[in-house]
């Protein structure tokens, strides 16, 4: 799995944090802060975060082609 927020859209509403807290973090009030390799454990939490942002900021490759590494 992959994400990417694209941080020039991102808000800062926050939304998504409380639903991946394991993955995503606001530093300070507006500055969000990620994983962009999170583990496999973490799906249906960045599922639901990536749902719940309002703008549409983070995009999230569940299943990233084989042939490219996402370290």
């Amino acid at each position: 799995m992959r994400i990417v927020i694209d941080l020039n859209r991102c808000l800062g509403y926050a939304q998504c944090v409380p639903l991946a807290p394991d993955v995503l973090q606001l530093n300070g009030e507006e500055a969000l802060a990620y994983d962009p390799n999170p583990p496999e454990s973490q799906r249906q939490q960045v599922a639901r975060a990536v749902a719940s942002c309002p703008v549409q900021a983070i995009i999230a490759e569940m299943d990233p082609p084989s042939d490219r590494t996402t370290t």
